[in-house]
């Protein structure tokens, strides 16, 4: 008689992260291109100090509101996905369907592709030829894709913390851990030292800057909102893992809330920091605010190593996007709402390999987009189903 064939059990997810770790990718989702990308269009466009710091105060607020809610959604249903899970449960398929697909571009291919932007336009300042500006302008209106040395080494970090993300996710909290730790370091080091050893001047914060927009006040505000929330994004990243967090009713309400609290009081300061150092008129328009800034407050010498390290600062959030978002992807093909092969698990490594490559691909073609129409994009899309 033919033997019977014994099928084990699917490889799954497993609960490999600490609170730390969780900790750690809340704050490497958060800081990263929003904060080091966006001031000096706020410049441009708020032409006010005042206006500059309030909207960030008012997006930290947003931000912390949805952490404590997230906290509860959380503790309830401890499954990777985020709100594609929860709007499933609340609304209907339909609903999760919806934000599943808009995770998949605006949540997190279009800003792990804005964030390796933003490296590139840091490195910049070592290699010119890396600056946005300098990319090859193809097409025209809405069709226009930008090509150059800068979209290549964009790719090129997507690729690699893809490939890092498909063997493993113990090993790639190892890196996340050892980048997020850098990059606090980084940022307390640059806005205290900027303070006490910079030259600035806080006459920069009564000294309004000519308005690049023609839009009236009051609604610019609200645009400036959405770019900020932009930066705040990924205060619910800890909830896309939860299938991974070991003790998940403890561990993600810890995460999102402290995690939140540390970005918000780093985003206002590194805010102060900048404004203190670089008059707004001189910062309208600029993409690598940081390098800007570090050049006025420490000399040429020192900027290029501040430059070096706020782009490792958002190395650090490239890789935690790619980590969270192909969870979203496997809750959603579990449900038969995404590509069924994003449901598979590696047998070896434990991670959804096709989830993670689908979506490096995506953010990888995506870097070709001009940066400032990815970040309204992603602002517009984000705050609707957050």
């Amino acid at each position: 008689m033919p033997k019977l064939q014994m099928q084990g059990p699917k490889p799954g997810l497993l609960r490999q992260l600490g609170f730390f770790s969780a900790t750690a990718l809340v704050i490497s989702n958060m800081v990263g291109m929003g904060i080091f990308g966006t001031t000096g269009f706020m410049a441009g466009d708020l032409g006010s100090a005042r206006l500059i710091l309030a909207c960030w105060g008012v997006g930290a607020l947003v931000a912390f509101a949805g952490a404590l809610s997230y906290s509860e959604l959380g503790i309830n249903f401890p499954s990777s996905g985020g709100e594609y899970v929860y709007l499933t449960h609340a609304f209907g398929p339909e609903w999760g369907f919806m934000t599943g697909w808009v995770s998949f571009f605006a949540g997190f291919s279009a800003p792990i592709a804005a964030a390796a932007l933003a490296f590139s336009d840091y490195l910049g300042y070592f290699f010119p030829s890396l600056k946005q500006a300098n990319a090859t302008v193809i097409g025209s209106g809405a069709f226009t894709l930008r090509l150059g040395p800068g979209q290549m080494a964009a790719s090129a970090l997507i690729l690699g913390f893809t490939i890092l993300n498909c063997v493993g996710v113990g090993r790639t909290a190892k890196v996340q851990n050892v980048l997020t730790s850098t990059k606090m370091i980084v940022i307390v080091g640059f806005v205290l030292l900027g303070f006490t050893a910079g030259h600035g001047s806080w006459s920069h914060f009564s000294e309004p800057a000519v308005r690049t927009s023609s839009v009236a006040l009051p609604t610019q505000f609200l645009v400036s909102l959405l770019w900020v929330m932009v930066g705040y994004s990924g205060w619910n990243a800890a909830t896309y893992v939860a299938e991974e967090v070991r003790r998940p009713e403890r561990t993600l309400p810890l995460a999102l809330g402290v995690g939140t609290a540390i970005v918000a009081a780093l985003f206002l300061g590194l805010n102060v920091v900048f404004i203190y150092a670089v008059r707004l008129e001189d910062m309208k328009g600029v993409i690598a605010v940081g390098s800007v800034s570090a050049l006025h407050l420490f000399g040429p010498g020192v900027a290029g190593v501040f430059s070096a390290l706020m782009a490792i600062c958002i190395v650090s959030t490239v890789n935690a996007e790619i980590t969270v978002g192909p969870r979203v992807y496997y809750a959603m093909a579990k449900n038969r709402a995404f590509f069924s092969a994003a449901a598979t698990v590696h047998p070896r490594w434990h991670t959804p390999v096709v989830a993670i490559l689908s979506q490096g691909l995506c953010a990888m073609f995506m870097t070709l987009s001009q940066f400032r129409d990815l970040l309204t994009y992603i602002g517009m899309s984000l705050t609707l189903f957050t």
